[in-house]
């Protein structure tokens, strides 16, 4: 499984508390199930996005899926795969 994180953007969508903000991720974590993935951790965040959210995914495609069911809830997003750092140093030991 590849691990992705998304800084994340609320659009177009009037979350007025937050148990709307719940129901919205209720709704997230169902769909993201659907494409075989998992969500891992949100957070809620100050300055330009709204919120991080880390998850795991199959695949690419996969990771796009989630990406576009994001969207569809009125989420502008910004997705990027990720390792952990100790991966990576392993990575750049090899080189």
């Amino acid at each position: 499984m590849g691990m992705y994180t998304s800084l994340v953007r609320v659009r177009d969508r009037d979350i007025n508390n937050v148990q709307e903000l719940a129901s919205l991720w209720g709704e997230i974590h169902t769909e993201v199930e659907e494409y075989d993935a998992t969500l891992e951790d949100t957070y809620a965040v100050l300055g330009d996005y709204d919120f991080i959210v880390i998850f795991d995914a199959d695949g690419r495609d996969e990771a796009f899926k989630v990406a576009l069911a994001m969207e569809r809830h009125g989420l502008d997003m910004q997705t990027m795969e990720v390792i952990p750092t100790d991966d990576f140093a392993e990575l750049v030991t090899d080189i």
